[in-house]
């Protein structure tokens, strides 16, 4: 039998591994909403005894076996500094599929991250892509922040309904993205045109790609040369800094406005 390639190898290695990684989701909001989900795998719930009365038609739903925990020793591997709320639950990570099977079901943008590793910052991007019904928020897989309990609290319940894709490569994503017929808008504070004027620039039914970089260093370099426009957001003072989940939201709803301008102004 032929030896098989060291690529292959360890491509099989590395699917092994990511198929055995779990994350701990804490958090009423989270571990609620993850419990009802029946996408998502669940392996193990600790809750004390006021989180487990608040969380009881949920956990029968699931059909999973509550461990009762005193909250001040609670018996979950978590971060002792965690805003649990007497909840946790051990579960897989959630597999939504493909890029383009993912990228070509609905009718709102997709949102694209380079190199946002906060947590805090990406859960309220993917609260904000749930409000305003984005098909998917993208990030780079070695450069983005993971699916984790404080993601998912943050993200309050939208981990669980926003596909939320890490990819190996932001660059070839973006090219499968517009070979689709993304037009692939990328936030910059310096561009010469306004987002108002680069979504007006879209044609009719084309589906928009909003690019976001990392507070400080940006996009990177190949990242702003994929898309096929720059824009910024125009402040109304002498300061307009906006942080990454604040501008996405920002950007998320200027495409809604874009997409259906009577209902948006209602």
């Amino acid at each position: 039998m032929a030896k098989k390639p060291k690529w292959v190898v360890e491509k099989e290695r590395a699917r092994r591994a990511a198929g055995s990684e779990t994350v701990w989701l804490f958090g009423l909001h989270a571990v609620r909403d993850a419990l009802l989900n029946p996408a998502r795998e669940k392996l193990r719930l600790v809750v004390s005894r006021n989180a487990a009365d608040k969380l009881a038609d949920a956990i029968a739903a699931s059909g999973m076996a509550a461990e009762i925990s005193d909250p001040r020793r609670f018996a979950a591997p978590i971060d002792p500094g965690s805003v649990h709320q007497g909840a946790a639950l051990e579960a897989k990570p959630l597999g939504w599929g493909g890029l383009e099977q993912v990228c070509a079901r609905g009718d709102g943008p997709v949102v694209l991250l380079d190199r946002v590793t906060d947590p805090h910052n990406v859960g309220a991007v993917l609260r904000s892509a749930e409000v305003f019904g984005a098909r998917a928020v993208i990030a780079p897989a070695r450069a983005s922040a993971p699916e984790t309990g404080a993601l998912a609290k943050t993200a309050s319940g939208a981990l669980e309904r926003q596909p939320y894709l890490r990819v190996r490569n932001l660059s070839a994503a973006m090219r499968a993205l517009k070979e689709m017929g993304f037009v692939l808008l990328g936030l910059d504070g310096a561009a010469g045109q306004t987002l108002e004027q680069g979504l007006a620039g879209v044609a009719p039914g084309r589906p928009v790609g909003l690019v976001l970089g990392a507070e400080g260093p940006g996009m990177r370099q190949k990242t702003r040369e994929s898309c096929d426009a720059l824009v910024r957001i125009d402040p109304t003072g002498a300061f307009g800094s906006l942080n990454v989940s604040n501008a996405a939201a920002v950007a998320l709803y200027a495409a809604s406005r874009a997409r259906c301008p009577s209902q948006a102004g209602e």
